[in-house]
């Protein structure tokens, strides 16, 4: 019998999405919460899970996988009972370019907002990055709202793993970083995130990291 998985996670953060998608099993795991505020992910016992110092990993047993279009995909396929990886070729694509465009393009966008001093040093350069990043942001926020316009979920007639880091973004942008009116500015990726809000799963992960639910 495979080993338990166990998720390390940071409330909020993006391993909100293969939480949501463990939830979404019904398989038992374990739920480690790493303390990014308090700087655990540069110690030492975490950087032997993990030695980028980020979130999500995902153990079972001492094998550890780490980046969410990797962990998503292989929570999908370890058990596919679940149904959250799509048989359709089209929509099985379509699932993949969310994962890969959101962990490419959306995220690092983000990042140069919330982390602008990876990317410069000099204060006036960090505001600047900020700046730019904000722009590039609204415009990305937009083609997510567009790629959701057509109604359904992410990958099209059948919910995966996309809809759970699709979500993960969506709480991003009501957050403090963005201020976006989700609601009023993105309504068809609003409507999806309140339809995520009615999953049990979604529910469960969201509890146990202490976020409201979209409403």
């Amino acid at each position: 019998m495979p080993d338990t998985l166990t998720l390390y996670y940071a409330p909020g953060a993006c391993s909100l999405a293969p939480h949501i998608v463990l939830e979404e099993t019904g398989a038992p795991f374990e739920a480690v919460r790493v303390d990014l505020a308090g700087g655990e992910q540069r110690g030492g016992a975490y950087l032997a899970i993990n030695q980028k110092g980020r979130v999500p990993a995902l153990a079972e047993g001492d094998w550890v996988l780490t980046e969410n279009p990797a962990v998503l995909r292989y929570i999908a396929r370890r058990h596919p009972e679940a149904g959250l990886w799509p048989a359709d070729p089209r929509e099985e694509a379509r699932c993949a370019e969310w994962l890969a465009w959101i962990a490419s393009t959306v995220h690092p966008a983000y990042a140069h907002i919330r982390r602008a001093e990876r990317y410069a040093t000099d204060a006036a350069a960090v505001e600047d990055v900020k700046a730019t990043a904000r722009e590039t942001c609204a415009d990305l926020w937009t083609m997510v709202e567009v790629g959701l316009s057509r109604g359904g979920w992410a990958a099209g007639s059948r919910y995966s793993v996309a809809d759970a880091y699709v979500l993960t973004f969506w709480t991003w942008g009501r957050g403090a970083v963005l201020g976006y009116d989700m609601a009023a500015r993105f309504p068809y990726w609003t409507d999806h995130a309140r339809r995520m809000a009615e999953r049990p799963a979604v529910q469960r992960a969201f509890a146990r990291e202490g976020l409201a639910l979209p409403a």
